[in-house]
């Protein structure tokens, strides 16, 4: 099978394109033709070596797929033959990736697909959604009627909590670093998009919720936590998923008089059966069509140095999403 694969890491030139053995189904696993797999971040800090993890050799990239399960292991009685899934939080902990035609997964991690849901917008879903859904409902605990401010409503994660927060009944503040993303993100249903280059993030949210908001999600690798802690409303809630070498400086005083909280969490820790509740409201908001991919560049899977280069040169502005063919 064709497949993208590092022996060593560094930067995207040590990714290669080429022929690996098939894999077959253990006990336990399910045995997936792929159609799409998506890059994250979290793809280019593993194949840099910021983020270490004992990698097999050769070691397959990527945590997100979508395809078509081609046969299962002993003890799989969940799936079957020709069965449409998708499936995210492999390539990491030890666990081989995603990007090749075909992959072994177990069966704990893989999930239906709907019929009415395409396998780019599943695979572009994954692991974003199910980190979107994790830090508001399983540690945010988001309410209709709430307000949230969500940084970067147009990017992989933040994508996701615009679309997410709107489907549960909140009211929706995001942000972005241009007018055509700012408009991409009114289509994704924010109610308050702010253009943090033409105004202060602080000072327009103060005019949209005078009395502060309930849910505060932070994407940036560098939080303020003095302008956040201004911008909560009392026992507001903060969520933060990025920044691992960040140092900043927090205002204990005001943060515990409104009585907040602060929720850190990274979505790979999570079990697979958190991960199952995600996902089971994740298809059917899919193929209710209350949860759109967000997709930046579509290529092919041989361009997976490509796409991760583009990952790490740019401010993406959405997913990128790998065919296989």
């Amino acid at each position: 099978m064709k497949a993208a694969y590092i022996n060593q890491t560094g930067s995207a030139d040590v990714i290669q394109f080429g022929d690996l053995e098939d894999p077959v189904a253990g006990p336990g696993q399910v045995l997936i033709r792929n159609h799409a797999v998506s890059v994250n971040p979290i793809d280019t800090y593993v194949r840099s070596g910021i983020v270490a993890f004992d990698l097999p050799e050769p070691y397959l990239l990527g945590c997100d797929a979508a395809g078509t399960v081609e046969s299962v292991g002993d003890g799989v009685d969940s799936f079957s033959p020709g069965d449409r899934v998708w499936c995210t939080n492999q390539g990491l902990l030890g666990r081989q990736g995603t990007f090749a035609e075909r992959i072994a997964v177990g069966a704990e991690w893989c999930f239906h697909l709907p019929d009415k849901v395409d396998f780019q917008t599943a695979a572009a879903n994954a692991l974003v959604g199910v980190t979107a859904h994790l830090g508001l409902f399983r540690c945010a605990a988001v309410e209709p009627g709430e307000v949230i401010l969500v940084i970067g409503g147009t990017g992989g994660v933040g994508a996701m909590v615009v679309q997410m927060a709107k489907a549960a009944g909140a009211t929706v503040i995001t942000t972005a670093g241009s007018d055509e993303k700012c408009a991409r993100a009114s289509e994704l249903g924010a109610d308050h998009v702010i253009n943090y280059q033409d105004e202060s993030i602080v000072e327009a949210t103060k005019k949209i919720a005078p009395k502060g908001v309930n849910v505060f999600w932070e994407t940036r690798r560098m939080p303020n936590f003095d302008e956040a802690v201004d911008m909560l409303a009392p026992r507001g809630r903060m969520i933060v998923m990025a920044g691992r070498d960040s140092r900043p400086e927090f205002p204990v005083g005001p943060f515990y008089v409104k009585e907040c909280s602060l929720h850190g969490f990274v979505m790979f820790k999570a079990t697979s059966l958190e991960m199952r509740r995600c996902a089971e409201e994740m298809n059917r908001w899919m193929a209710g069509g209350k949860l759109v991919a967000n997709i930046a560049h579509t290529l092919p899977l041989s361009d997976a140095a490509q796409a991760h280069r583009i990952q790490e040169a740019e401010n993406v502005g959405g997913k990128i999403v790998l065919t296989v063919e």
